[in-house]
């Protein structure tokens, strides 16, 4: 970078978001190393264990020089796998560096894990049972899923061969930011990005980053915004122009099992029975249910009670009630197996096998009468 261009400086310490100066790392310029520039000497000694956050504060800046050595980090781009040794499942491999955080203006309302990505109000309620919601607060759950599915129509817009993932974050970010709300996922539990993208065999929490979508490919894009003290939350699986009929199977089967997961919702139904009309469709259409994740209550909280599995036989608590509201999110896996494996962001889950993998969210509200959908949309699937 010593054209001069101006970018922000690479240590997550730096408290002004500086520009750098000429204060390079050595060992990164002879390796060829793009980006690892300071504003200065202590930007660069605080860098030097901050360089790679999302693996960890226990690693440090030499991960990147063993990377390059490795042969990990040598794209002419300047992009590099940085779990090189990682036993992949598929196809899909990370493509770092990652873009620097994006902002947040300071007149627009944050949650409390937005500045040390502590979810304290979560844990502080952990385990009692589902809000009941006023007609206000109801009121705002509309606007705000009102809003997440304008952010979601807007992303999914932008699908198509080419595009980078974190191309897609810059766009979801810079859409919640003009509805003057926050991100939700942004630094939830340190996660570093305002969406999740999940690309073919991942299964969800997908980082973006600098890979390019290409033809073909399938991809979830999780949004959740947080607006007036609530929060939405919705996903969609899109097709990368044209793909092959097992994943066109995967994505209509996966619509499919919400669909009917939310026809069932009303006063008195069970949280666990959600699975039992999910589980079945799945079988029928190839496809297995992953179980570590689950739906959730969404109110003033990003999660909550209740706790909703998508399979059957499944042990959740509790019976639906006018005035919840909450998630229903399956995610489906193309052949028998169901289990998931994390890399080693700590985030992103795949599928064991390879197989691709494919996840739809609405977020209802339980009504006197039955369920409404807050994140309705009207867009076709295959």
């Amino acid at each position: 970078m010593s054209s001069g261009a101006t970018v922000l400086c690479q240590s997550k310490s730096c408290p002004n978001g500086n520009p750098p100066s000429r204060l390079e790392c050595p060992t990164c310029n002879k390796l060829g190393i793009r980006g690892s520039f300071y504003c200065g000497q202590e930007c660069f000694k605080a860098g030097w264990v901050s360089a790679l956050p999302t693996i960890g504060r226990a690693k440090t800046h030499k991960i990147i020089h063993d990377l390059a050595k490795s042969g990990s980090a040598t794209n002419q781009d300047g992009t590099y796998n940085p779990f090189a040794n990682y036993a992949f499942t598929g196809t899909m491999h990370p493509v770092y560096p990652l873009s620097p955080t994006r902002k947040v203006p300071d007149h627009i309302p944050r949650p409390d894990y937005a500045e040390d990505g502590k979810p304290r109000s979560e844990m502080q309620r952990a385990g009692q049972p589902p809000r009941i919601l006023s007609p206000e607060e109801q009121e705002k759950m509309r606007t705000v899923c009102r809003l997440v599915r304008e952010v979601l129509d807007i992303a999914a817009a932008s699908v198509r061969p080419g595009i980078t993932t974190d191309e897609i974050d810059e766009i979801v970010h810079n859409a919640i930011i003009e509805r003057n709300a926050y991100p939700s996922p942004l630094n939830y539990r340190n996660f570093p990005k305002s969406v999740c993208t999940s690309v073919n065999e991942v299964i969800c929490h997908g980082i973006p980053d600098q890979r390019r979508l290409r033809e073909g490919d399938i991809v979830n894009i999780d949004v959740t915004l947080y607006y007036d003290g609530y929060h939405g939350d919705l996903n969609e699986t899109y097709p990368v122009g044209e793909i092959d009929e097992d994943s066109k199977r995967l994505i209509r089967t996966t619509r499919g099992a919400l669909d009917a997961a939310i026809a069932m919702c009303k006063p008195g139904a069970l949280f666990r029975d959600i699975g039992k009309v999910i589980e079945p469709l799945a079988r029928a259409g190839g496809c297995a249910v992953v179980r570590t994740y689950t739906g959730h209550g969404i109110n003033d909280l990003f999660h909550c009670s209740p706790n909703i599995p998508h399979y059957a036989k499944n042990k959740a608590v509790g019976t639906m009630k006018a005035g919840m509201t909450f998630s229903i999110e399956p995610m489906l896996n193309l052949g028998t197996n169901w289990g998931d494996v994390h890399w080693p962001d700590n985030w992103t889950a795949t599928t064991t096998d390879g197989n691709r993998s494919a996840q739809f969210e609405d977020t209802i509200l339980i009504t006197e009468n039955g369920a409404e959908i807050l994140t309705k949309g009207t867009r076709a699937v295959l």
